[in-house]
Parts: C-alpha cells; sequence; structure tokens
C-alpha cells in the first residue's frame, strides 16, 4: 500500500504563490513512480496539472511557465511550486503516484488540499 499526504493549500491573493507537498510512503518505487498533480474545480472533471517521471515533466498547457514540479526520492515527496496564480486555479489538488513495487501496480490518490486564489 501507498499512502499520500498533501500539504501546502490555503488562501492566496491573485498573482500570489503556494508550494504543495506530497510525501509518499509504504511500498513505492522511489525512482521509478510517476507522481503527478491533479485538480478539480466545482462542477469540473478532475484534470492534469503536472506530473513527473525522472529525468521527465510534463504541465497542462494553463500551468506552464507559472507552476514548477519537482522531486526529492530520497524523501518520497513531490512538490509544486504555483507562482503567478489565477483565480481559474481554485480547486482541489490532489496528488497522485503509480508505479510497480515487487510486482505488483499502485496507483494511490492522496486526500486532496484546497487552493483558493481570490481576485
Amino acid at each position: 500500500q501507498v499512502q499520500l499526504v498533501e500539504s501546502g493549500g490555503g488562501l492566496v491573493q491573485a498573482g500570489g504563490s503556494l508550494r504543495l507537498s506530497c510525501a509518499a510512503s509504504g511500498s513505492i518505487d522511489s525512482i521509478n513512480t510517476m507522481m503527478g498533480w491533479y485538480r478539480q474545480a466545482p462542477g469540473k472533471q478532475r484534470e492534469l496539472v503536472a506530473t513527473t517521471t525522472t529525468g521527465n515533466t510534463n504541465y497542462a498547457d494553463s500551468v506552464k511557465g507559472r507552476f514548477t514540479i519537482s522531486r526529492d526520492n530520497a524523501k518520497n515527496t513531490v512538490y509544486l511550486q504555483m507562482n503567478s496564480l489565477k483565480p481559474e486555479d481554485t480547486a482541489v489538488y490532489y496528488c497522485h503516484a503509480e508505479g510497480w513495487y515487487g510486482g505488483i501496480y499502485y496507483s494511490n490518490w492522496g486526500q486532496g488540499t484546497q487552493v483558493t486564489v481570490s481576485s
């Protein structure tokens, strides 16, 4: 089992910054796990924000140039630095981890952290 715990959400004014963290624990491949951030705004479907595997990152067009995903494999932690925040970034942000460990596939979600951007 893989457990994910997010932190760092909150209320910020437009143009401000926040940094989200997601700490993973349990049976996880620290090097090869794909980790990412998704978000879900009220009344909308959950959407990809950014993902990272070792040596590769991927961003939604709406956040390119403003958000940066990074990871610390030694700590099994992924971060999302969010700059120049806009009201449309308001959503619950979820951490996700996907990979293989001991021949067993895992795909796990965190509990989510609220990000609210005021205009």
